[in-house]
């Protein structure tokens, strides 16, 4: 029987990736614009051309290849789709040294 090992929230992490929190997010943020993608029933192409990105590197992003889009052009991505993003800064916990990045989905 194979030992069970828990791992934390961060898959990245758990396989030692560098910039984990970075790909959390990067994967986060892909996986909404495809969910968006798919309700709005658009094809890739079509969503390349209203989210300014070719359809191959769109294709790349969805499927989890994202290490050369920004986290910045999946939020226009995201207003493109029709989406409003806010961003919170707000004090990390006494208990932690280093704040952290999250997406929250409303």
């Amino acid at each position: 029987m194979k030992d069970i090992e828990r791992g934390s929230t961060n898959v990245y992490a758990d396989l030692g990736i560098e910039n984990a929190d970075e790909m959390l997010v990067k994967a986060q943020l892909a996986t909404k614009i495809g969910e968006i993608i798919k309700q709005r029933n658009l094809t890739q192409v079509e969503a390349g051309q209203l989210l300014g990105i070719p359809q191959p590197k769109l294709s790349n992003m969805l499927r989890g290849q994202f290490r050369g889009i920004s986290e910045t052009k999946m939020i226009e991505c995201l207003t493109r789709l029709g989406r409003n993003v806010q961003i919170v800064v707000k004090a990390a916990p006494r208990s932690k040294s280093a704040g952290q990045v999250s997406v929250v989905f409303a």
